[in-house]
C-alpha cells in the first residue's frame, strides 16, 4: 500500500545528508520543504524542493517552514561550532522548531550519532556533542509526537560490499571509530524516509551500521523487531543511565517542562 503523500521539511537541507533526504522524500512521492539559511546554497537542491530561508537559532524566522508540514526530518549539525555550536544548533534546532510547530501533530525522524550517550570520550569532552544531540532526542521523546531516533554509524565507511543493514538499540558501541559501525550515507537516506511512514518504526530508537551483504528494502520488517522507548522515558530503550535529569542544566530542565507542557495543551 502507497503512503498518503505528506509535505516533510528538512532541517539541515544542503548537508550531506540532507540532499539525500530532499532526494529521497522527493522519489518516495512526497512534499518536500528544505529550510536554508542562506539562499546562497540553493542551488544544492532539486528543482521540486520549496526551499523556505529560516535560521534555526532564531525561533522567529521558522514560523514559514513548519507551516502545513506532515513531517520533519532532522539532518543538521554544528558543524565544528564548539561547545556554543552544539548547544545552539544541534540542541537548540530542534527545540526551536518544535517550539515552532505550537499544537500541530507531525511525524519527527531526529539523526543523532552512534555513541551518543558516551559522555566520557574525547569529542564529547571537548565540544560537548553527543550531551547536547542527546538532549535533543529528550525534547523530541518529551513532545508527545510521534517519533523515530536513528543514530548511523559512520559516514561511507563501509566497503562495496557492506549494505547489509544492522538495526542495533542500547548505543553500546562506543569505540568512537568505525568499529562503532559504518553505513552509506545514502542508506541513512533511505531509512530515515521509509521510518516517517512505518507503524514499525514509532517511538522507536536504534543505533544503524551495515555489514557483509546486499540491502534489504522491506524497512518494515527491519523496525519490527525493535523495541519501543518506554512510555514517558527521557532515553532510548536500553541505554545507559548516565546524563540524571537532576544534574541537567537548569535551562535544559525549563526546556524539557515547556515542550511537555506546549504540546500538551
Amino acid at each position: 500500500m502507497t503512503a498518503a503523500r505528506m509535505t516533510v521539511l528538512v532541517v539541515g537541507a544542503t548537508g550531506s545528508i540532507g540532499r539525500l533526504v530532499v532526494a529521497e522524500v522527493i522519489r518516495q512521492g512526497h512534499g518536500v520543504r528544505a529550510l536554508v539559511r542562506n539562499a546562497a546554497n540553493q542551488h544544492r537542491l532539486p528543482d521540486a524542493a520549496q526551499v523556505v530561508l529560516g535560521d534555526l537559532t532564531r525561533p522567529e524566522t521558522l514560523a514559514t517552514a513548519v507551516d502545513g508540514i506532515d513531517a520533519a526530518v532532522f539532518t543538521h549539525g554544528s558543524a565544528g561550532g564548539g561547545k556554543a555550536g552544539s548547544e545552539n544548533v544541534d540542541y537548540g534546532g530542534v527545540r526551536n522548531v518544535l517550539a515552532a510547530l505550537g499544537t500541530r501533530t507531525v511525524r519527527i525522524a531526529l539523526m543523532t550519532p552512534v555513541g551518543v550517550t558516551n559522555r566520557t570520550g574525547s569529542h564529547n569532552r571537548s565540544t560537548e556533542a553527543h550531551d547536547w544531540k542527546r538532549r535533543a532526542e529528550r525534547l523530541v521523546r518529551t513532545s508527545g509526537l510521534q517519533y523515530t531516533i536513528v543514530r548511523p554509524g559512520w559516514f561511507d565507511c563501509n566497503g562495496p560490499d557492506e549494505h547489509r543493514l544492522v538495526l542495533l538499540q542500547g548505543d553500546t558501541r562506543q569505540a568512537g571509530d568505525p568499529s562503532d559501525g559504518v553505513i552509506a550515507r545514502q542508506q541513512v537516506a533511505e531509512v530515515l524516509v521509509h521510518s516517517m511512514t512505518s507503524k514499525n518504526a514509532l517511538r522507536k530508537t536504534f543505533e544503524l551500521s551495515a555489514i557483509s551483504g546486499p540491502a534489504q528494502h522491506d524497512c518494515d520488517a527491519l523496525f519490527a523487531p525493535l523495541v519501543a522507548d518506554p512510555p514517558g522515558a527521557l532515553d532510548g530503550v536500553w541505554d545507559t543511565d548516565n546524563q540524571p535529569l537532576k544534574e541537567e542544566p537548569q535551562r535544559v530542565r525549563d526546556d524539557l517542562h515547556a515542550i511537555a507542557v506546549h504540546h500538551a495543551s
